[in-house]
Formats: C-alpha cells, sequence, structure tokens
C-alpha cells in the first residue's frame, strides 16, 4: 500500500515512507546515510555508480561524471555524453531514482513501486514532465508530482507540535491557522512560498524561485576567489580551473570550506595542482561578500513573493521555516532579518521534503482506497471527489478501509479530510494576431492564479474560409508577462486541419486551458461552428519520442548498477 516519498534533489536526494504510528521516516540505504548524493558515474558503456563513490570519483573522472542534472530538467535538447553515449536529463535522474529505489529495499525489504516526487515549485510544465518521465524510467508509478515548499510545510504543519505524530495528529501553534513563509536554498535551486496552515488545509497563496540558483553557485563563487589567490601565490603554475578535474577538486574544497564556515568565523582551503601548494584562508566574512548579489537574488524573490501574498490580503507571517541545505549558512538568517524583519527557523533542511512527501503519498494513497471503496458501492460518481460523498457513506468508507489495512481510523479520517490548495507557477497562454497586426502571448492563465484551474477564452479566425487554425501554447519566462514573442517558452503546438469553408473571418475559436493540482496543463481548442475539436494534453519538448522513449528504456535496461 505504501507511496515512498522522493526528494529528487539537485545535489542530494532521499526516500521516505510512512510508519505504522503514522510518521514519516527516511530510509538509508547501504550506506547509512539518509541522503544520496545527486551524482551519477558511469563507469564504462553499460556501468554507472550513483551517490557518494560517484562524488568522490568526479575529481579524478571529471568527463564521466553527471552532476546538477535537475538544472537540465526540461531541456528536451540536452545530453550529457559517456563513452559513447548520450543520456538525457530524464534518463539521468532515473538512475537516481532507481538508487533510492535499492536503497528503500535495503532498509525496508519492500520494493518500491509507487511514488510522490518533488520539485521545485518553479518548476513549469516541461520540468515537471520531465520529472514524471525519470520516475516512469525507473520503474515508478509517479502518483504526483508535489512543490517542494508544500512539502515543507507538510512535514513542519503536521509533524509533533502538539505531540501527535502524522496526518493523524495535525498540531497547528494557533487556533485561528498559522502563515508560514518556507525558504527553501537547495544545492542548485531556490524557492520561496507564503503558505497558510489552518485545521484540515494548506493553502499555498504566492511561489517565487529560481531553478538556476543555490548552493551550488556559491561553490563556484568561492572556487573562482581560491583560483585567483593561488595564480598569486604560485603564478607559474597552472590555473586549477583551467584543468576539468582541478577544477572538480577546486569546487569540492570549495564546498567543503562553505560548510565548514556555518559553524567557524575562518577555515584553510589547501589548494595543490601542477605541482604547488598553496593555503588560502577564508574567513565567513570574504565569503558573505563574495556571494552577496546570490544572496541578494534569494532576499528580492522573498520579497516578492511576501508583496504577491500581500495583494491576496495576508500582509504578515508567523514563522519562516528554513529548509535546504544551502540555508544553514548564517548569512542567510542574517539577511532575513536585516532585509525583512524576519526570524527564521531552520526546520529539518536536508529531510523536511522527503517527509512531506512521504506524508502526501499517505493521503493520496488513503484517500484513492476511500474513493475506491465509495464507488464500488454507487456512492460516488468517476471523477467526483470524495468530499462529495454523503458524511455518513464517507465515515463508513473510512472505517472500512481503516480495518481492512489495519489504519488507524483517525488516520484515514484526516488524510481524506486535508486538502491542499496551490497555485500556478507560471503564466500559460497562446500566441494570438493582435489588432496591431502583431503575432503576440494572450495570456490566460497567470503566475500564482489558485488550482484548479479552468479558464476559456475565445479568439477569432483571421480570413473567411480558413481550412487550418494554427494553436501555440507557451510559457512565462522570467519574473513577469512580456507580450514579446522572443520572451516566452513555446511549449504545446498543434492545429485543427480540414476545416470546410464556408465560415466568415473572425469565427469563433473557444481555447480552454485545465491545469490540475498537479501543475500539468491540458489545452483544447474548438471552431465552435464547425464543432471541430483540438486536445493537447501531452506533446512538450520534455516528452520524448516513442522511439527515443524506447531506446532510453533498452538503454536503462542494459545499465548495471556497480557496487
Amino acid at each position: 500500500m505504501a507511496v515512498h516519498g522522493i526528494d529528487l534533489g539537485t545535489t542530494n536526494s532521499a526516500v521516505a515512507r510512512i510508519a505504522p504510528d503514522g510518521s514519516p521516516v527516511v530510509l538509508a540505504g547501504m550506506s547509512g546515510e539518509p541522503t544520496t548524493p545527486s551524482v551519477v558515474l558511469f563507469a564504462s558503456r553499460d556501468e554507472y555508480v550513483v551517490g557518494e563513490g560517484a562524488r568522490r570519483e568526479a575529481r579524478l573522472d571529471p568527463e564521466h561524471v553527471c552532476a546538477l542534472v535537475k538544472r537540465r530538467m526540461g531541456d528536451a535538447a540536452w545530453r550529457f555524453v559517456a563513452h559513447g553515449k548520450a543520456w538525457s536529463a530524464p534518463a539521468v535522474s532515473s538512475l537516481i531514482l532507481s538508487s533510492l529505489v535499492a536503497d528503500a529495499r535495503f532498509a525496508d525489504g519492500e520494493e518500491p513501486t509507487s511514488a510522490v516526487i518533488t520539485v521545485p515549485a518553479y518548476f513549469g510544465d516541461e520540468e515537471r514532465r520531465a520529472t514524471v518521465q525519470a520516475g516512469v524510467y525507473a520503474g515508478l508509478d509517479v502518483v504526483d508530482v508535489l512543490s517542494e515548499p508544500i512539502a515543507a510545510a507538510l512535514s513542519y504543519g503536521f509533524g509533533r507540535l502538539d505531540g501527535s505524530v502524522g496526518m493523524s495528529g495535525v498540531g497547528m501553534r494557533k487556533a485561528d491557522g498559522e502563515t508560514v513563509l518556507v525558504y527553501d536554498l537547495g544545492g542548485g535551486t531556490f524557492d520561496v512560498a507564503v503558505i497558510e496552515l489552518a485545521d484540515r488545509r494548506i493553502s499555498v497563496l504566492a511561489v517565487e524561485g529560481d531553478h538556476q540558483l543555490g548552493g551550488a553557485d556559491w561553490d563556484e563563487r568561492l572556487a573562482l576567489h581560491l583560483s585567483r589567490r593561488f595564480a598569486e601565490a604560485a603564478p607559474g603554475a597552472e590555473d586549477p580551473l583551467d584543468d576539468s578535474a582541478g577544477a572538480q577538486a577546486l569546487v569540492l574544497a570549495a564546498e567543503r570550506a562553505k560548510h565548514e564556515l556555518s559553524d567557524a568565523d575562518r577555515t584553510d582551503v589547501v589548494v595543490a595542482h601542477d605541482g604547488a601548494r598553496v593555503t588560502v584562508p577564508v574567513t565567513r566574512a570574504e565569503l558573505t561578500e563574495l556571494t552577496a548579489p546570490l544572496l541578494r537574488r534569494t532576499i528580492d524573490l522573498t520579497r516578492s513573493c511576501l508583496a504577491e501574498a500581500a495583494r491576496r490580503g495576508v500582509d504578515r507571517v508567523d514563522r519562516v521555516l528554513l529548509v535546504g541545505g544551502s540555508s544553514r549558512m548564517p548569512s542567510v538568517a542574517e539577511a532575513l532579518r536585516a532585509e525583512l524583519g524576519l526570524e527564521p527557523l531552520l526546520h529539518d533542511p536536508d529531510l523536511a521534503v522527503a517527509r512531506g512527501a512521504a506524508l502526501y503519498g499517505e493521503k493520496k494513497e488513503l484517500e484513492r482506497m476511500v474513493a475506491a471503496d465509495l464507488r464500488t458501492r454507487g456512492r460516488l460518481r468517476d471523477g467526483d471527489p470524495v468530499e462529495d460523498a454523503p458524511s455518513a457513506d464517507l465515515d463508513d468508507a473510512c472505517r472500512r478501509v481503516a480495518d481492512a489495512f489495519s489504519v488507524p481510523l483517525a488516520q484515514v479520517r484526516r488524510a481524506v479530510e486535508i486538502r491542499v490548495d496551490t497555485v500556478v507557477s507560471r503564466g500559460f497562454g497562446v500566441l494570438a494576431v493582435s489588432d496591431a497586426g502583431r503575432l503576440e502571448p494572450s495570456w490566460l492563465v497567470h503566475r500564482n492564479d489558485r488550482l484548479p484551474v479552468r479558464t476559456s477564452r475565445s479568439f477569432g479566425t483571421v480570413r473567411a474560409d480558413q481550412s487550418v487554425v494554427a494553436l501555440t501554447v507557451v510559457e512565462q519566462q522570467g519574473q513577469a508577462e512580456s507580450q514579446r514573442t522572443q520572451d516566452v517558452k513555446i511549449l504545446i503546438q498543434g492545429e485543427i486541419t480540414g476545416i470546410p469553408p464556408g465560415h466568415d473571418e473572425g469565427s469563433e475559436i473557444r481555447v480552454t486551458f485545465e491545469m490540475g493540482f498537479d501543475g500539468v496543463l491540458h489545452v483544447t481548442a474548438f471552431h465552435v461552428d464547425a464543432a471541430m475539436p483540438l486536445e493537447l494534453t501531452a506533446t512538450t519538448g520534455a516528452t520524448l519520442s516513442q522511439a527515443e522513449v524506447a531506446r532510453e528504456r533498452d538503454q536503462l535496461g542494459r545499465a548495471r548498477r556497480r557496487g
């Protein structure tokens, strides 16, 4: 019955499940560590290593080590080439997921088959689809993709706040709920969200983020500083950054120094390269100065998120949760206090997301079983939510599920009652000809619109007897909606063809956008007079062709995990 929760991170990943008492438990694999580095070493054409072993090899064999692949999710053209074989981002990510599945099997003796996988809140449609594709490649039924700040809020809100555990003991600190800002600075992505926690409901009010910003950027800034200091002390030696192995070693040294400076005011970094050895002292103040623009970017995004929440009527937050390993840096809390007057709480930064995903997975599975019971007995129509069932019938169904699976009734009932409301992370629209005759984006769905979304807009054909209507769906890029075609990302394209003659210029084309809680977009275009529909639901750049799917599955089937 278990649906595992997976935090598929940029630098580290983790898998969790729900224990019999209802609490989320992170599963440690053979390494004994709760997290696995999201790094893959391609040892040969058909052998790979995932995790700490691959990370250690990065400095010795950098050409065959793939890291930070999460930043490539949704980029259909990107490939990592090793030993003559090309790997897409979903394929590389599936190897990390397969490693987590093996860890869970080692820890529990049970093979995970279903999972909720987390993604940055600011991920768009293509990135989310690519994440689902990675799960499918790994042999998982991806029950849902869940935004990381929501997972962190679940872990916080449904934890031991009132001395109880799991969903059976939801405990909010205030009787009227609590407004939480989740500041999630991971290894490669940054998310911020304002979330309302109240009895039986989590409501996301606003999200912001940058999935090309994270702790790895701090490491790169510090590595560049170390390289300059090394060059000054050893002018005759090669710059470590000019050599791939040297660059990898320097970035790893910078990462270690960054971690040390979270606890100490200074540290010494030994840079050994090209026969020279230089000790570079680094202070916390220097690191803060070197990376100030990066931190400033997170503060600006946080300020924007708070402003959007204020526009929706919420002008204060009760608590700030710091999530993601990079949020441990003292400069983060200092900046939030100084710039925004917020007092942050470091909340289980490495594991909160995986735990929250496991809680959400349990909710989805219990809810599914209750709904199936109701439908089987004719008490709920297909497609209707469980809350539409009569209260007495819902109580009976919860009791039957609890008895059948030896789960406390309160836990089943709570899972069914909990609602998670979220918002759209990007704007979506279509390209249309404006009154001025220019092709421009027309936005139907806007960033921070509440999910689920169903919206329609009517357009007109541009000439009489038009036999083909082309539909181009676009996604917002950057922080603001733009009217320039060069500022948007083409997401889906299709055509209504074979339209018979006899229809005037301006004949109505009704376009409908639908997006569920998973953030995946479905589009329908309908030529009203000709009664001809066009449905676009899955054709995006991140969805590979059937031939490529077959090829990558075959490639993954032949790949063997080593060690």
